[in-house]
């Protein structure tokens, strides 16, 4: 699309998975990409890939001391960022009964505290240049509680209503546009990296994320969602896609099957059979 030439993207978790799939995808319609996450070698592979100018900007999210300068560093590149995509984040695989409050802490500061620093610290500079747009990669577990994630369902529920909120505060006064995207399963290694109950990482993968969509074809979904403008995208298909709309329709409906579903799955968790 034609509309995103020399635009500038501003990915967080660029390293892998849907991040790697939007830094092609925007770089294959004309933008040109930071690509920022901790580990730089994978952002090194991932910009080799891409056909516009890059930038390689690696950080720590909850390192929110540096996040300005990272910020001021950003938009000194191509003098602006016409894009954010928050997407950088981590995920969850334990009993809240089980997890130590701090794992709770921990996770919500990468998933929610973090996107938000990031996000307040260029709103001045996105009004001064006269508009942006702004995207949070949130997840199907932002619009229903998903047994094995509390925290991560607290922290992607918080991220949309941060979102939503800003959209009503900075649409229509100052041009800045806000994009929620809700993925459902997608084959990348989220799963893998998920936090157990003490904070080690999961190390083993679901057979629904095994299965999932294709990151290229999410990442192909957001493109047109933010050149449409779409407020709130839920990139998912089947009973996912089901879920997360009868949140709204049939919650009633929704709570009780959710209930039924958690029971069996804390119980195949608390058997070793996840």
């Amino acid at each position: 699309m034609s509309e995103f030439k020399n635009k500038t993207i501003w990915i967080t978790g660029a390293s892998s998975g849907i991040g790697a799939a939007l830094a092609q995808t925007f770089s294959a319609a004309g933008a040109n990409i930071i690509l920022s996450g901790r580990r730089v070698e994978a952002l090194k592979a991932v910009k080799a890939e891409l056909s516009t100018d890059s930038l390689i900007l690696p950080f720590e999210v909850t390192n929110y001391e540096n996040l300005e300068a990272h910020v001021e560093t950003a938009w000194a590149w191509k003098g602006r960022v016409d894009i954010l995509i928050n997407n950088a984040g981590i995920s969850q695989r334990s009993l809240a009964i089980h997890t130590h409050p701090q794992i709770h802490t921990d996770l919500i500061k990468i998933d929610l505290i973090a996107p938000i620093w990031l996000t307040q610290l260029q709103l001045p500079k996105m009004v001064e240049a006269g508009g942006a747009h702004i995207v949070a990669i949130s997840s199907v577990a932002g619009r229903i509680g998903s047994p094995l994630r509390t925290a991560y369902s607290a922290a992607k529920h918080g991220l949309i209503g941060y979102m939503d909120a800003l959209r009503t505060e900075v649409e229509l006064r100052h041009n800045i546009k806000v994009t929620n995207i809700l993925p459902g399963s997608v084959a990348t290694n989220v799963s893998r990296n998920a936090l157990t109950k003490d904070g080690s990482k999961r190390g083993k993968s679901d057979d629904n994320i095994e299965n999932g969509d294709d990151p290229m074809d999410c990442a192909a979904a957001i493109l047109k969602a933010v050149s449409d403008n779409v407020p709130e995208l839920i990139c998912a298909e089947g009973m996912e896609l089901e879920l997360a709309k009868m949140r709204q329709s049939e919650p009633e409906k929704l709570f009780a099957m959710a209930a039924q579903f958690g029971a069996q799955l804390a119980d195949q968790y608390e058997a070793g059979e996840d």
